[in-house]
């Protein structure tokens, strides 16, 4: 099977510190490419300790530049994306932006939704004296949904109309599942890049704001790269055009070259392959689960149909904490843990291969046969 696999070549960009380290958390942080690592070297040695002040020339474009490249992997033309902040920051910016444009109106974001897009939308709704939905109804709302979820790793739909203003998250999705925002007539997304788009710890992440709405949409955050003469220092705050009107404070140069690289590495590799490989990763994981860890008390808790599934397979287990922490300790894998009960491992397709899967349920069936995670200790943090 590997030897079928057209992405089996990209195995080897990226650093491997140490071989026998099973690495099965991708889709919480990915690899290093090794790319980066020369870019990096050369934006620090070269454009800043060379160049100086004197490359702001080239770095001012960057979170534009950056914004429309990671645009070609989700789907959006270019000057619809703009790589900047973090994921957080720019739902904080969308939320309100699209409160002030269509008027007050319900919020709505699920209570299984990923904490952060939960706190947003409830912090926004506190301050405007709004109520937060579970879901949607008939009522026109502002909903802040994600693509995939980051649980189980199951792959929503878009659906083709809607009386809502839908905010999709692609945190978990980008660069591992097709994306086609402007075919789909999405309004507004944001995502992080340090997942599948290899950016890195603490990348910065981006927004997307169709061409459609850039006029009519404002942030909430009036910083001077969002100014329209910039430069000019004037007193009054005027909004530049486009989607570079999102802009805030100073991008971070370094963040950005590393964004670039990973998301290049994407690129090339064509997400639609990317998908087909996670998609015969994911149900080998899942035939293996079932052949080999439902009779150590193991059940699968992502979609049985790869079409509906994403980059990673949750495994239901009661005692999937103390497993994640055995698993790093005593089998040298690191996968993940979601409370309450799921241990996530996630395949991500450009650095993980059919032998990987292989020995992740070797790994896993060999812990808990023996009884390792038996009286491990699981109190402290969860990252």
């Amino acid at each position: 099977m590997s030897a079928d696999d057209p992405l089996e070549a990209f195995l080897d960009r990226f650093v491997v510190a140490d071989p026998s380290l099973l690495y099965l958390d991708g889709n919480s942080l990915g690899r290093l490419p090794k790319a980066t690592v020369d870019r990096l070297r050369e934006v620090v040695e070269v454009e800043w300790g060379d160049g100086l002040v004197r490359s702001w020339e080239a770095w001012v474009e960057a979170p534009v530049r950056v914004g429309d490249l990671v645009g070609s992997v989700i789907g959006a033309a270019p000057g619809q994306v703009l790589c900047c902040d973090s994921t957080t920051v720019n739902l904080y910016k969308l939320v309100h932006a699209a409160l002030d444009a269509f008027g007050p109106r319900p919020l709505v974001v699920s209570p299984d939704d990923f904490p952060t897009d939960r706190y947003v939308v409830e912090g926004v709704a506190a301050r405007r004296g709004l109520p937060v939905r579970p879901e949607a109804t008939d009522e026109p709302s502002i909903v802040v949904r994600s693509l995939v979820d980051y649980r189980t790793g199951e792959i929503a739909e878009v659906p083709p109309s809607s009386p809502h203003v839908v905010i999709w998250d692609l945190s978990h999705a980008a660069g591992a599942v097709p994306v086609h925002l402007d075919d789909w007539g999405v309004q507004l997304a944001a995502g992080c890049t340090y997942k599948h788009l290899l950016g890195g710890p603490g990348a910065p992440a981006y927004l997307y704001v169709a061409t459609s709405l850039q006029e009519r949409l404002r942030s909430p955050i009036q910083g001077w790269f969002g100014q329209r003469d910039q430069f000019g220092m004037g007193a009054a705050y005027v909004p530049t055009e486009g989607v570079e009107r999102f802009h805030a404070g100073t991008p971070p140069v370094l963040g950005l070259a590393a964004v670039e690289e990973g998301v290049r590495l994407v690129a090339e590799a064509g997400v639609d392959r990317i998908f087909a490989k996670a998609q015969v990763l994911t149900s080998r994981l899942v035939a293996l689960a079932d052949e080999r860890l439902a009779p150590l008390g193991f059940s699968v808790a992502s979609p049985r149909d790869p079409a509906r599934r994403g980059a990673h397979v949750s495994l239901r287990h009661p005692d999937a904490l103390a497993i994640s922490r055995a698993l790093v300790d005593q089998e040298r894998a690191v996968p993940d843990f979601r409370a309450p009960d799921l241990l996530r491992i996630g395949l991500s397709p450009l650095s993980t291969s059919l032998a990987d899967v292989e020995e992740a349920v070797v790994r896993i069936e060999r812990l808990v046969a023996r009884g390792g995670h038996v009286g491990v200790d699981v109190s402290g943090r969860v990252r």
